[in-house]
């Protein structure tokens, strides 16, 4: 009995240190496992090739190759871009549809007088109260950039005007709620009054304010889409003959159209015989502006409104653009109608 257990347990003592043993053993073969794996990654990585720190040098090159190979979009482009979402074209409706005149002939307007003969001086027409530019001014005159009556024929290319529409022009959001910046001139003597957004919403518009001596108005649009944004209103106080300006807007009734221009002259005045009008402290620029364009925001190269489009100059008495184009200053505007554009 006593050989039995003494032979087992010494046995037992010794199956119990071998298996620490292959323990440790286990625990040694891991380590240098370990070990030689981190070794592995260490060599690995040291064998990369060291990074290199840029510099100006390789900044430029690097632009430099980019102004190369890539046709980047114009400044005029960029600003435009900034503001299109914000420019609407106003439609005027007039307070009643003339009735043809007995024996006119079909193309004819009601309460206008048939086309003068030959050789004769044109004059003023019947039905042309009211609309600014009717009426031929003396030479030197100016005329505003904004009303086209539904009657003027388009010219090749031109979508007509809405039936029934009396003045074309346009404006620009200027808050968020969506009240719109324009010209008087636009919406004076309309019965109705609608508004066409970027995205093609259209919406019934009622005049909020106006100061018919400053050639302003805000209007309210009864709906407006979602996510409108507003323009971003700049100073006219930084700007200086030479800079460049952008001017959007809708001439004919085309657009939103872009030409583009530098200020060719700061605090000038502007005298409408058709509005007896007299306007002061405008920003006189080169960028096209035609019938229609009245009320559109003129902006600089940042996207941001510096003015509104409200006359341009024609000593010929053709009502369209021939190199000077007037804008009211935002400044002016926004004091005009009540806010501020700061």
């Amino acid at each position: 009995m006593c050989r039995w257990y003494c032979t087992s347990k010494a046995t037992w003592n010794f199956g119990s240190v071998g298996g620490m043993k292959r323990v440790a053993l286990y625990r040694w073969a891991a380590l240098a496992l370990l070990l030689a794996l981190s070794a592995g990654l260490a060599g690995a990585w040291l064998a990369q090739p060291r990074l290199r720190a840029l510099t100006q040098e390789d900044i430029d090159a690097a632009v430099l190759h980019t102004l190369e190979t890539r046709s980047l979009p114009s400044r005029a482009t960029r600003a435009a871009a900034v503001v299109r979402p914000s420019v609407v074209e106003i439609q005027g409706y007039p307070e009643a549809e003339p009735e043809a005149a007995p024996g006119a002939p079909p193309d004819t307007p009601s309460g206008a007088a048939p086309p003068p003969a030959p050789g004769a001086k044109p004059g003023p027409q019947a039905g042309d109260a009211g609309k600014p530019g009717a009426v031929p001014a003396p030479p030197g005159a100016g005329r505003a950039p904004g009303d086209q009556a539904a009657r003027d024929p388009p010219a090749a290319g031109e979508d007509p005007p809405k039936p029934g529409a009396r003045n074309v022009g346009s404006g620009v959001v200027v808050t968020e709620e969506g009240l719109i910046l324009t010209n008087f001139h636009v919406v004076a003597g309309a019965r109705r009054l609608t508004v066409t957004f970027h995205d093609g919403h259209e919406s019934e518009a009622t005049v909020l304010s106006a100061m018919p001596e400053k050639d302003l108005a805000v209007l309210r649009p009864r709906s407006v889409p979602d996510d409108l944004p507003a323009a971003t209103l700049g100073s006219s106080r930084t700007l200086a003959p030479g800079d460049e300006v952008v001017a959007v807007g809708f001439p004919f009734g085309i657009g939103p159209s872009v030409s583009a221009g530098v200020v060719s002259g700061l605090n000038r005045r502007f005298s409408s015989p058709d509005r007896g009008q007299d306007l002061a402290e405008l920003i006189q620029f080169d960028a096209a502006a035609n019938p229609g364009n009245s009320g559109g925001p003129l902006v600089n190269m940042d996207g941001e409104v510096v003015g509104i489009v409200t006359a341009i100059l024609n000593p010929a008495n053709t009502g369209t653009f021939v190199g000077i184009g007037f804008a009211t200053t935002i400044e002016s505007a926004g004091g005009a109608v009540g806010f501020s554009p700061f």
